[in-house]
């Protein structure tokens, strides 16, 4: 089995049992090896790829960093880590069941896990309110103050559904 689909299976399962993440998002961190601000968010994410057959990935995650240097943990429902997903601006590298694969880019990184680039530099700017625009997608962020945020793929197929709902 690949590791997409084990990921794939595994988040599935997790969805099915559901799970609640608490809140520890939007605050604002110094990053001591960066002067700019990074960020910590928390809650639940799905990413749905509209491919045959459709893939669905769903976990609980802490996001913290920023676009250029950052870190993604998804954890399952009983609090598990089912991967950790760093990157710089030189390499990303997901940490799972004790192993370590590189990749030279975040996009990369998130294509081979998830099925789908999901535009990162974009995604911190959604989650803190901004609407920036990213190749291929649409995101809706009408509903960002209540800690909710989906956004559309669009190009290049399949098409991609991503949804992202804070802890409060």
């Amino acid at each position: 089995m690949n590791l997409r689909a084990l990921l794939c299976s595994l988040l599935s399962a997790m969805f099915l049992i559901a799970g609640c993440a608490h809140k520890q998002g939007g605050i604002g961190i110094d990053d001591a090896q960066n002067e700019e601000k990074t960020s910590f968010w928390a809650g639940r994410i799905s990413l749905q790829i509209q491919s045959e057959p459709v893939q669905a990935f769903f976990a609980a995650f802490e996001l913290k960093g920023h676009s250029d240097n950052g870190e993604l943990t998804l954890i399952s429902p009983l609090g598990s880590i089912l991967g950790i997903m760093r990157w710089t601006p030189t390499e990303a590298t997901l940490e799972q069941n004790g192993s370590t694969k590189r990749f030279a880019s975040t996009d990369e990184l998130l294509a081979q896990t998830t099925g789908a680039a999901v535009p990162v530099s974009a995604l911190f700017d959604w989650l803190g309110g901004k609407n920036t625009p990213a190749p291929g997608w649409v995101a809706d962020l009408s509903q960002q103050a209540n800690g909710r945020i989906t956004a559309q793929r669009t190009d290049p197929a399949p098409p991609a559904n991503l949804r992202i709902v804070l802890d409060k």
